[in-house]
């Protein structure tokens, strides 16, 4: 079950229950795959709703890394995301969103 105080976020891939969250390693891993962008410019793409679907699956992938799933981009790019693209940006945002903010 997804905790939001640790920034859990749930997503079902491939028929399976998966929770996602944004570690300090994570976001590190985060980092480093962004090239010249900055967390604060991904951030800000999310915001402005200007975010590109690679942002999205980058996200996802370090976040369901550090959610404990082995995973590849290559993997959850060909993977069925219950909701569909939609549901993958909102949990990429949710997960950006929990892991700078502290829930109500």
């Amino acid at each position: 079950m997804a905790n939001p105080w640790r920034g859990d976020v749930e997503l079902v891939i491939d028929g399976q229950r998966q929770v996602a969250r944004l570690t300090l390693g994570a976001l590190a891993e985060l980092e480093e795959t962004l090239g010249d962008s900055s967390l604060l410019e991904l951030v800000e793409r999310f915001e402005g709703n200007r975010f590109s679907s690679r942002d999205v699956l980058r996200l996802l992938v370090v976040g369901l890394r550090a959610g404990g799933m082995k995973i590849s981009e290559n993997t959850l790019g060909n993977a069925v995301i219950e909701g569909g693209p939609m549901a993958a940006a909102q949990a990429a945002a949710e997960l950006l969103a929990r892991a700078f903010v502290v829930p109500a």
